[in-house]
Parts: structure tokens; sequence; C-alpha cells
């Protein structure tokens, strides 16, 4: 089969063919049908810092997609051959006190598809089977590719009771804009999202209608008197792994008001801990995916009527996967699927 490996030390990928993966008594053989391009595989591509410590080539990458099951282990009983699936890519442990709780987004002995074992850049890919999610006929095949990070915006954004509320989300990557149309899905007062890249925020245009705002333009804090909020924003989505966006965002939270850290930074960040304390915030790290329980609204919310199609700005063969990339690493797109059907 055709797969994209992280060969060796380098940057970029090498599309090479490897031998077809047998499954299991309990794993699932899926035949990949789209594939999405990740932040992680960005910083796997581009092998910084990160990807240096964590990736050890050779390895197949890539953990967003969907396909169709091609063959079942001997133990399977609940899929069959032809079934629309997605994955859910973090296998985790059995053993750890989280887990036994049924807290699997917690367990400590998580394995990442396509980052410590081989992924979903492949004709095919087989995982077990407690980690499939059928897809319901609604669920068109794109967006049953980009479930993984949707459900990254789901965690983080359902995470507080954001009816009524004044919600503020910094960083308009993907997951940020999914997030802000989710916080709009549910009920939320006043959304403000905001990026440095105009083009990010003119996408977001298309998927959510909240407030937007490029900070080195005007302030956020002179955005929200506009917006008629006083005390400023009850409820924090930091997307971006900024510095300065959390910085900004801290400043600009009511008293008590709740904050969720789903961004990644590229180093390590620098943040009075003092202001922090004495607005009495509330932090809290987002990690993947509640399994399952953020699969289950996810799907809900979509069979809801929440639209995120239009988060999917570009489509390409996966013999094109360096226009894919180069295209990303230039911040001129949305989610990116790449096809291997």
């Amino acid at each position: 089969m055709k797969c994209l490996v992280k060969n060796e030390s380098a940057v970029g990928l090498t599309l090479k063919e490897k031998e077809k993966p047998s499954p299991k008594d309990n794993e699932i053989l899926i035949k990949v049908k789209k594939a999405a391009i990740c932040g992680t595989d960005l910083h796997i591509w581009n092998w910084d810092s990160w990807a240096q410590e964590k990736i050890k080539p050779p390895m197949t990458v890539g953990h967003e997609f969907m396909g169709v099951i091609e063959e079942v282990g001997k133990k399977i009983k609940n899929f069959k051959i032809g079934d629309r699936v997605s994955v859910e890519s973090h296998i985790t442990g059995t053993k750890s006190r989280n887990a036994r709780a049924g807290k699997l987004h917690l367990d400590p002995d998580t394995v990442n598809l396509g980052v410590d074992t081989d992924g979903a850049f492949a004709e095919y890919v087989k995982v077990p089977e407690s980690n499939v999610v059928p897809l319901p006929d609604s669920v068109s095949d794109e967006v049953g590719a980009i479930l993984d990070p949707f459900g990254n915006a789901v965690h983080a954004t359902l995470s507080f009771d954001l009816v009524g509320e004044d919600v503020l989300i910094t960083g308009a990557g993907p997951i940020g804009i999914m997030s802000a149309a989710i916080a709009e899905h549910v009920g939320a007062r006043r959304i403000l999202l905001t990026d440095v890249n105009d083009h990010r925020l003119e996408l977001a245009k298309k998927v959510c209608s909240a407030e937007l705002l490029n900070p080195t333009n005007s302030s956020i804090s002179e955005k929200m008197k506009d917006m008629g909020l006083k005390e400023g924003f009850d409820i924090g989505l930091e997307m971006s792994g900024s510095e300065f966006a959390l910085r900004d965002m801290v400043d600009n939270m009511i008293m008590g008001g709740k904050v969720a850290l789903l961004g990644i930074p590229s180093k390590e960040i620098k943040i009075d801990l003092n202001k922090i304390i004495f607005k009495a915030l509330n932090l809290k790290a987002i990690y993947g995916r509640e399994i399952y329980e953020t699969w289950y609204k996810g799907l809900a919310l979509i069979d809801s009527g929440l639209k995120i199609e239009e988060i999917i700005t570009h489509r390409f063969k996966f013999e094109d996967y360096k226009k894919a990339f180069d295209l990303l690493n230039k911040g001129k797109a949305g989610k990116v699927i790449l096809s291997w059907d």
C-alpha cells in the first residue's frame, strides 16, 4: 500500500510503499477514503523541536480520517465490512486509575495514532475496535474526516455553561473557528474571535457570526467596550498557543471567569500568575476529546443543524501532499483534505 512516512530526521514526508497491515483478533482494518492534515502533522513535516523529540522515524503519520471497514478481526461483533467509520486517535490503556474510572481521556498510557504508532496517511490503517466510531449517513465523508479536530473544539467549548455568556476566543485556526460556531449554536450571547492572520478571520465569516478582531490593529479592551461589555468576558477559549494572546485573555476576563486552554505554545511562556489569582480565574487544560462523550455530543450538534463544512477550504489527491503542506505553511488554508479513494 502507499503511505506518507516521516522517513528520516529532516523536513518533509516521503511517499512510500509498505506492506498492508493485518488486523489482530480485536482490531479493524480500515480502507482510508479521506484524511485531514492536522497542526500536529505540520509540526512533523517541519521537523520542529517538538517533532524531533516525539517522533521516531520511520513512521507513517496522520490521524484525522474516515474510511470504510476492509477487514475485521475474529473477535469483532459490532462492525462489518463496508461500514463507514471515523476513529478516535487516542488509543488508551486500561490499567490506570483514570481508565478504570471511565475517564479514558486522562489515561497516562495513551498512544497516539500517527504520532506514537503508524497512522492514517495511508491506503489502509488498523485500529482497535474500541476506537472505531460509526458514521451516520447524515455525516459526509469530508466532515467525517475532521471529527477529530471538531471534537477538540467540542471538548473545549462545552467545558463551561455558555448559555447567555460572553465568550472570547483567541486563535482563529480551524478549531478556534469551529469553537465560535459551537458557542453560537448552543446559545452564547456575545462572541469575539481574534487572530493576527486576516485570512483566517475572513474564513471565520463563512462558518460563524462572531465578532472578529485582529489585535495588531486595535485592542481587545476597546472592542469589548464597542460590544457593550463592562466587566469582561465570562468564558475564554485560548486556541492559539500564543503568550501574547493568553496575556490578552487574562486581562480581559471578568472576575471569576472560566478559561479553557487548548493552544499549544511552541516554547515556554511567561504569565503573571498574580493576575490569574486575584481575578479568581478558573483554568482547564484541554487535551483531545472526552472519550466518548465528546463524540456523542459532536455528532448530536451536527444532527441538530450545526454546519462546519466551510472550514474545509482545499482538497488534494494524496499524491499532491507537498502542495497541501506548502499551502498550510503559508497560513492560507483552513482544513485541508487528502483523498485516498
